[in-house]
């Protein structure tokens, strides 16, 4: 469905107390003219990421003189930064997460950025869609569910990885790769550095969720391997399953209309998933064009979808962490992300990490 018209929130959700950000970057005690530690933590946080951004710009080839055009973005974005370094209230601010992810893609798209990622989401769809039916098989073969079920979580954790957002992963990406297998492979043992996946499995074993809303991340393994997987799973048992998507390109996350590509590309002549039905699939636009989200800002089109949601799915730092980790709902939720930057842990409420790539499952009951 095409995203028009006013943004509204979420149904489900719970709009007392909510706010999008999950951390106090501020109090009202705070001098308004000063930043707080955890603003300029942040703000640096954005500023380390500039480098792995104005390189990925600079080989876009549908814009004219990307190079040139690149520096000019770092040179724009490293100024907000520091001018809200100053004056926090100086760029719309105080700054947040969502503040600091608009006034990037902001600057992108006044330079004729549209989408620096495009080539990298389409190499990488591309492959994971040659491997979506080796990781489905291979699920389908777990005979026992709550084995099954773990495996599917572990999958959406390892696509989870290919996130270019993080400069740390984008470094490790443009020097040797990613593989869905390695990554699935070399997962943290459980418990992990949040772990409530036994009682969401317990959840699954008892009950069976008639509207699933799952908020998607990335493009490529992320998505196809990760979360199809899974949706699949919840289609064979009957749920209606809604794949919210961003409406404009924000980093690597897979967009509206590209997922509805992906989900062609998947479907055999008979429009299933590997045997699977999926009159019940369907594709929103979220509204939403950055890789973070505020649940009081969505589209109508998917307002309406979620009005009788039974389950809400948020997934990935952005949307599960650094937005709605404490968002509660009228519903069953859960929220899972890889963590994949250490200097998370210092401005979030995580506990402390035994690795730089942490899993985090939270299942809410209602």
């Amino acid at each position: 469905m095409e995203s028009t018209g006013e943004m509204v929130a979420l149904p489900v959700l719970v709009e007392s107390n909510y706010r999008a950000c999950t951390i106090p970057y501020r109090f009202p005690s705070d001098n308004p003219k000063k930043p707080t530690p955890t603003e300029l933590s942040w703000i640096n946080l954005f500023a380390n990421s500039i480098p792995s951004f104005r390189k990925r710009a600079e080989s876009d080839d549908t814009v004219p003189d990307a190079p040139a055009r690149a520096e000019k973005f770092a040179q724009r974005y490293a100024e907000i930064l520091e001018d809200l370094k100053k004056d926090p209230e100086s760029h719309g601010g105080p700054p947040d997460c969502i503040l600091l992810c608009q006034l990037r893609e902001q600057i992108f798209r006044e330079l004729g950025f549209m989408d620096i990622f495009k080539k990298v989401k389409d190499e990488e769809n591309a492959k994971a869609i040659s491997l979506f039916e080796e990781v489905v098989r291979h699920n389908d073969a777990i005979q026992d569910e709550p084995e099954r079920v773990e495996n599917l979580i572990k999958g959406i954790f390892a696509g989870n990885i290919f996130d270019l957002g993080s400069a740390q992963l984008a470094e490790l990406f443009a020097k040797d790769g990613m593989s869905f297998q390695a990554s699935c492979q070399n997962l943290l043992p459980r418990p992990w550095v949040i772990d409530d996946l036994d009682n969401f499995i317990s959840k699954w074993g008892r009950k069976s969720w008639k509207k699933v809303v799952f908020f998607v991340d990335n493009s490529g393994a992320d998505i196809i391997l990760g979360i199809l997987p899974f949706a699949r799973e919840l289609l064979r048992r009957g749920a209606q399953v809604v794949l919210a998507a961003n409406d404009l390109p924000s980093i690597n996350d897979v967009t509206y209309t590209e997922l509805i590509e992906i989900i062609a590309k998947l479907k055999d002549k008979d429009g299933k998933l590997l045997g699977v039905d999926t009159s019940n699939l369907l594709i929103a636009n979220s509204g939403n064009d950055l890789p973070v989200i505020d649940l009081t800002r969505i589209s109508q089109e998917l307002a309406y979808l979620a009005s009788d949601a039974d389950l809400v799915i948020l997934e990935g730092m952005g949307r599960g962490l650094e937005t709605n980790l404490y968002a509660q709902f009228k519903c069953d939720s859960m929220k899972i992300a890889m963590v994949m930057n250490p200097n998370y842990y210092k401005i979030t409420p995580l506990p402390p990490p035994i690795s730089s790539l942490c899993c985090v499952i939270i299942a809410d009951k209602h």
